[in-house]
């Protein structure tokens, strides 16, 4: 079934600000996402939204805690996972949104076939080639952020 998309609420359309933030797509695409707790995933939208051209927040640890209503192990926890997924670079007072890197392709061994049955579409891939990005589908009713990044844990489509 195919979605016509249509402005919903045209009095509250969204224009570009001049002090404007981006999210990438690969965020979702190349599964980053799927790699952090949403304490994590919490902080990285606080930072993307706050840093400056370069990436760049000099955000205390104090009041990002208070906005994102953390404590100091879970900030702590929260900042060390995207550090580990290297979305961001941290040497106190600094954070650095980070450029995002190609993911990391999860290739099944030779000879398993996928839940649809097919053989390996990696396998089958030129090295020289990518496959195109999977694109997630419309949502078709109210979804909370939490059902979404669940759904792209347990890997549906």
């Amino acid at each position: 079934m195919a979605v016509i998309k249509r402005v919903l609420c045209p009095r509250l359309l969204r224009k570009v600000p001049s002090q404007f933030s981006w999210i990438d797509h690969r965020l979702v695409r190349d599964r980053h996402v799927c790699r952090c707790s949403h304490p994590a995933l919490a902080l990285y939208l606080f930072l993307v939204t706050v840093c400056d051209g370069q990436g760049l927040s000099y955000y205390s640890d104090a009041s990002i805690m208070r906005l994102l209503k953390l404590d100091p192990l879970g900030l702590a926890r929260a900042r060390q996972e995207l550090i580990n997924a290297k979305l961001v670079a941290h040497q106190c007072p600094l954070y650095q949104v980070l450029a995002l890197q190609a993911a990391p392709r999860q290739v099944q061994p030779a000879g398993l076939n996928t839940p649809a049955g097919l053989s390996n579409p990696v396998a089958s891939v030129r090295p020289d080639t990518q496959p195109a990005p999977r694109t997630l589908p419309e949502p078709s009713g109210p979804t909370s952020l939490g059902q979404i990044l669940q759904q792209m844990r347990e890997g549906a489509p």
